[in-house]
């Protein structure tokens, strides 16, 4: 398999993970509570993944530990940002963005669950 058809196939196994999440909570809980369902639903369909990976700044050559976390890497390859907002803002993108290129991740899903259909809280970015 190649490395595109890869990203795709645990995109769309995280997509669907949350899916299920969002079609039993619905929207309204806090980002820890779908945090945890996520990883029980990525765990139960075998996807190997970290919660709350930390992520250092790297700042002139010297590596900083700001506290930074992703709430969850799939696969060492897919970062997944976990919101529960009203709606998205560009702060939100841009966090993702950020994330990705200090970690040289290629993709990354920011999935809002504070939405009535989830399909509308979801954004795939790749750089």
């Amino acid at each position: 398999m190649g490395e595109r058809s890869e990203l795709n196939a645990i995109t769309e196994t995280v997509i669907g993970a949350a899916i299920e999440v969002h079609r039993i909570l619905g929207p309204g809980l806090l980002e820890s509570s779908y945090e945890e369902c996520l990883c029980y639903e990525l765990e139960n369909r075998s996807v190997a993944f970290e919660r709350q990976f930390p992520l250092p700044v790297i700042y002139k050559n010297i590596k900083l530990d700001c506290g930074y976390r992703l709430d969850i890497l799939v696969a060492n390859l897919v970062v997944v940002e976990i919101k529960s907002v009203s709606e998205l803002q560009p702060i939100h993108e841009s966090q993702l963005i950020t994330y990705l290129k200090l970690g040289g991740w290629k993709i990354g899903l920011l999935i809002n669950f504070n939405v009535p259909v989830l399909k509308n809280g979801i954004r795939r970015k790749i750089i």
